[in-house]
């Protein structure tokens, strides 16, 4: 589906730069200061809006205005019988300021092997006032007999759609951004206007719908009509008549070309209103002389064509905290921050040194920052249980600085979303992904043991499953990523991006497959959405790269040909998935893996499509770049659920939850759940920094948790090595240890030996780190149960399985606080894992608003009620909750069960039949 058009960024290539900032700024500064952007509202003070009045908004909700201290709207459900009608509150805007603003500016880009930064370049439009004209609510009647007003809106009514649905109208107007600057009109300003130069010299139409879409979830939409503009100079008489001239009788035909040339575009779209009503027509320009169309010229290319800047402002309250927006892998909480929702390689480092200062010093902005995410989202929740998210795929930063209000910028011309209502966050998160899509259940070989990674080739995956077996490892699959073979490139060991097995590295494939198979173990293996030229590689039987290009499904340059991106050593044509041939193509290749035996594969990438790229569909490369990553799910999701329709041949097979293929993702935004079946986070450092590292892989969790992302795993051990002889990120048995830990409480218990295995302690390195990965993966099996409860209930709900305690303890202050420190899994178990080198205790939260207590599961001690001896409270009696410290040796990592609790009762039961109780 195309997407509308914005302002096009002028894109910095960065990629062969050898000296660059090693401190950019994390968020790019923004063209317009927040006053700017939140201009002040008005409204008629003799019309129906000088009184407060209730709007139906549906039949669950109503907005409020009212017109006190400069005007406010607020959207509330509708209270029960006798309720408070303040208690139902989701959104509400801030007296007297604009809620709806527009601007213009030029956009920049920087871009560098799936780096990127975008950014405000120069302000042209600036935000002046916004006035509210009417507010009305519309029912279908009206709507039937034709209702102008809406149809200016572009709402579409249908049979679904619950009246009545409620419009505001009025108009945004807009000022230069340099006042002292030539007037709209062409004119240089001179006193006199430069003394006007408050006054606004645009303005335009605006529309907000407001609808109900579903008992839980009001959509909103803004559009912005054309703008107009008017020009008060030819009335101006107390201006100085120009001064005598010997130049030909030409000069006053040329000044009012210049007016004509500097201002009327586009006679279509904007329209050109002059005090003497005469058109000037933009033709005669070409009577100027060479010099002033040259500037003329200059000057046209500074104009805005349209508005490509939409604000929305609105209030929060100071002490509102934020939750969400994507897989974020820093912060948990978000007030006092710029947060951008732009998909992109997360880098390394993000803010650790000294790894960081190395990797933005060879290559630009590669070390990333707090905020860069592969699968970031434009939704939140708060702790006032207030919950907005926006559709669409365009730029947007939601500017949280200023206490008391929540500021959106979208890099666009209109805007689409939904604000949220619910009692409790695990109410927000079923509603809204109830709308942005769930995964579906997954087949329960993937979450009934290991997943080992594995490189080196047939022998060695035979070697190490032998061992694997020997300690009594429950396995559910080997994955392979370098099943396609390797490549010796100036990095090291690279993989051939040429999606078919290499029959000299993996001699004997199938009767590979096979033979794990009859073992009870799958194969799984990796893919991209990328490809390179093979003609150095002997063995190749398909050359997919000259396959996509001769079939022209590959995303291209301006020039229209193949757009070949750098990455790390090597060049890669991308496959353009707008395109419907690419779909079906790349399901062939899908189809070749599958019809081997593969069970499932890492579907890697999706987050580097260039910014100026050309596309099949002709969408803006901007929107196209946050999209793309759904668009690659999609096509892996299609074939899977094909594959198993085709496969199942009779009803019996195809309820069999064991069957089906799997992938799992790390690129994705809003809607990828839709799409994807599991994710995992990316490449984290094998580390054990908070940034990126074995704790950003816990806030990842945990944040995708709280946007929309319930199955989600990391790299067991993490993946990003750097062994250089002043610079050294090595995988300890310490922390390969811990991470397994960690991981044994999350969906899937997968491996990974790193980007340099021989620089990393491995699983399969020494008998201790044989026997505590055995240890994990019977724990991890030992909760199967439940784990197969709460992926159905993923399914069902969007609930996560690895919880942030917030989703169950909202009004805990100190659960507000926690990054992490520990996590839930389901509502039945609670991790306090050891994140920190060199530790064996951990300080544990015990919440008990519920009056619950909490039970450790390798000593039988019971935390809660009675607050234990020599435990105390968090606060004053503010906090429902209590502290202990822990013990928490290798091998038993604190974690408890609620106290009586089925699920707990079982899972101790089960660690004792596993034969991994004792302490």
């Amino acid at each position: 589906m195309p997407l509308p058009a914005t302002a096009k960024p002028k894109t910095t290539k960065k990629h062969n730069a050898r000296l660059n900032n090693h401190f950019p700024r994390a968020v790019p500064a923004a063209a317009f200061r927040n006053g700017d952007a939140a201009p002040p509202l008005s409204f008629g003070p003799f019309s129906k809006l000088a009184h407060a009045h209730d709007y139906p908004v549906g039949s669950r909700f109503r907005l409020r205005w009212d017109p006190s201290l400069g005007g406010a709207v607020s959207l509330a459900r509708v209270p029960g019988s006798g309720g408070d009608p303040r208690s139902g509150v989701m959104w509400e805007t801030i007296p007297g300021v604009a809620f709806v603003s527009a601007a213009s500016a030029t956009t920049e880009a920087d871009e560098c092997r799936g780096s990127f930064a975008l950014r405000d370049g120069r302000a042209l439009l600036v935000p002046e006032r916004q006035s509210v004209d009417r507010i009305k609510a519309f029912y279908r009647c009206d709507f039937e007999a034709g209702a102008d007003s809406l149809r200016g809106a572009a709402f579409e009514a249908s049979d679904e759609t619950r009246f009545p649905v409620l419009l505001i109208t009025g108009t945004v107007s807009t000022k230069k951004a340099d006042p002292a600057s030539s007037c709209c009109c062409g004119l240089r300003a001179g006193r006199r206007a430069r003394a006007r130069a408050g006054k606004p010299v645009l303005s335009a139409r605006y529309w907000v719908v407001l609808e109900e879409k579903c008992d839980t979830q009001v959509a909103f939409s803004v559009k912005i009509a054309d703008y107009q503009w008017s020009c008060d100079h030819a009335a101006d008489t107390s201006s100085p008549p120009p001064p005598a001239s010997t130049a030909p009788r030409t000069h006053p035909i040329s000044l009012r070309l210049r007016l004509a040339g500097r201002v009327q575009r586009n006679s279509a779209k904007k329209k050109k209103l002059i005090s003497s009503g005469s058109p000037v027509r933009e033709e005669l320009s070409s009577l100027l002389p060479p010099a002033e169309r040259a500037a003329e010229a200059a000057d046209e290319e500074q104009r805005p064509e349209e508005f490509n800047r939409v604000f929305l402002t609105y209030a929060s309250d100071r002490d509102e905290r934020f939750y969400g927006f994507g897989e974020q892998f820093s912060r948990m909480e978000f007030k006092g921050r710029r947060v951008p929702v732009l998909v992109q390689e997360q880098g390394i480092g993000r803010g650790d040194q000294p790894v960081t200062f190395a990797a933005n010093l060879v290559s630009y902005r590669s070390g990333g920052n707090w905020s860069t995410t592969y699968a970031p989202s434009p939704f939140y929740m708060t702790s006032k249980m207030r919950s907005v998210y926006l559709e669409g795929y365009d730029y947007f930063i939601f500017d949280l600085t200023k206490p008391d209000r929540v500021q959106i910028q979208v890099y666009g011309n209109t805007v689409q979303g939904r604000i949220l209502q619910g009692d409790s966050p695990t109410d927000l998160i079923t509603s809204y992904t109830g709308s942005t899509g769930r995964p579906p259940v997954l087949p329960r070989w993937i979450t009934s043991g290991a997943v080992v990674g594995m490189q080196g080739g047939t022998d060695a995956v035979r070697r190490v499953w032998s061992q694997l077996q020997e300690h009594d490892v429950p396995v559910s699959a080997f994955w392979l990523q370098d099943w396609v073979g390797q490549r010796k490139t100036t990095i090291g060991s690279q993989l051939w991006w040429n999606w078919e097995v290499d029959d000299d590295h993996y001699a004997g494939w199938k009767d590979l497959i096979r033979d794990l198979r009859c073992g009870g173990v799958r194969t799984m293996t990796y893919c991209n959405p990328c490809l390179v030229p093979v003609r150095a590689k002997g063995n190749a039987r398909r050359h997919l790269y000259e396959e996509a290009k001769e079939l022209g499904i590959l995303v291209r340059d301006e020039a229209g040909e193949p757009y070949m991106m750098p990455n790390t050593a090597f060049d890669v044509a991308m496959l353009d998935f707008t395109n419907p041939e690419a779909t079906s193509w790349f399901k062939g290749i899908l189809g070749g893996m599958a019809e081997e035996g593969v069970s499932g594969w890492m579907a890697d990438f999706g987050e580097g499509l260039p910014l100026d790229a050309r596309l099949h569909s002709g969408e803006d490369p901007v929107a196209a770049h946050n999209r793309y990553p759904e668009l690659w799910a999609r096509v892996n999701r299609e074939f899977a659920d094909e594959w198993k329709s085709r496969s199942s041949g009779h009803a019996a097979v195809e309820d069999n939850e064991e069957e089906g293929l799997v992938f799992f993702v790390r690129a994705g935004f809003r809607e990828s759940s839709r799409w994807a079946m599991l994710f995992w986070e990316g490449d984290q450092m094998v580390s054990w920094q908070a940034n990126d590292g074995i704790k950003s892989s816990v806030v990842g969790l945990l944040s995708g948790g709280l946007s929309g992302i319930p199955l989600n795993h990391s790299d067991i051990g993490g993946y990003c090595t750097v062994d250089l002889p002043l610079l050294r990120y090595r995988r300890s048995e310490e922390l390969l240890m811990r991470w397994m830990e960690v991981n044994a409480f999350t969906v899937v218990f997968r491996t990974h030996e790193g980007n340099k295995p021989g620089s990393n302690c491995q699983f399969y390195s020494n008998s201790r780190t044989l026997a505590h990965f055995a240890r994990c993966a019977k724990i991890y099996r030992a909760w199967e149960f439940y784990r197969i409860m709460l992926v159905k209930e993923a399914a069902e709900k969007g609930l996560p399985v690895a919880r942030h305690l917030f989703l169950h303890y909202p009004e805990d202050r100190r659960v507000q606080e926690l990054t992490y420190q520990q996590f839930l899994v389901g509502t039945e178990m609670l991790v306090v894992p050891v994140l920190d080198k060199g530790r064996s205790t951990v300080t544990a939260y015990f919440p008990i608003s519920d009056g619950g207590s909490w039970r450790h599961v390798w000593t039988g001690e019971e935390f809660g009620g009675g607050h234990r001896s020599g435990h105390g409270s968090v606060g004053k009696g503010t906090v429902p909750g209590f502290e202990a410290e822990v013990a928490a040796s290798v091998g038993y990592p604190a974690v408890f069960v609620r106290a009586g609790s089925p699920v707990g009762e079982r899972f101790v039961r089960n660690l004792r039949d596993e034969n991994v109780t004792t302490i």
